[in-house]
């Protein structure tokens, strides 16, 4: 008998309206496109706990926000969570229709979970940072102009 590989729970997550509301048409409108990771999008807005604007905690990632993960493999990664018009890989801007960014989405400073990778590999990462979107833009801005 093969051994069962344990199978972690994701861990509880945090979605304000607005966020909810523009995510969900955001998947919705592409289905039919990228069916999988709209798929992946619409389980995660699924399993949300709903927050007014405005409620949510400073350490909860939502649109625009700025954060340091690490990952299992010890890459650590500072990015901002934007939506796909605004994703600029070279500049950290990372889109919410992406595995990466689906995954990161609700997260608290703590929390880890796994994702599925483009190339199927599954990874872990963990929060380590949250800045909220309107600091996140200055503390990025700051951060690019400080690196070499």
């Amino acid at each position: 008998m093969a051994p069962q590989k344990k199978i972690q729970r994701k861990p509880a997550i945090i979605v304000t309206r607005s966020d909810h509301d523009r995510l969900l048409r955001l998947a919705e409108a592409h289905a039919q496109r990228d069916p999988e990771v709209a798929g992946e999008l619409l389980s995660e807005l699924d399993r949300a706990r709903i927050v007014k604007d405005g409620k949510i905690s400073a350490n909860v990632v939502c649109m625009g926000s700025t954060l340091r993960f690490a990952s299992e493999i010890g890459e650590d990664r500072t990015v901002t969570l934007v939506f796909p018009g605004d994703a600029d890989i070279a500049a950290g801007k990372i889109s919410i229709l992406t595995p990466i960014g689906t995954a990161l989405i609700g997260l608290s400073v703590g929390q880890s979970i796994d994702w599925a990778a483009r190339d199927g590999r599954v990874r872990r990462l963990t929060v380590d940072m949250v800045v909220p979107p309107a600091a996140g833009a200055l503390a990025q801005s700051v951060e690019q102009r400080s690196a070499p």
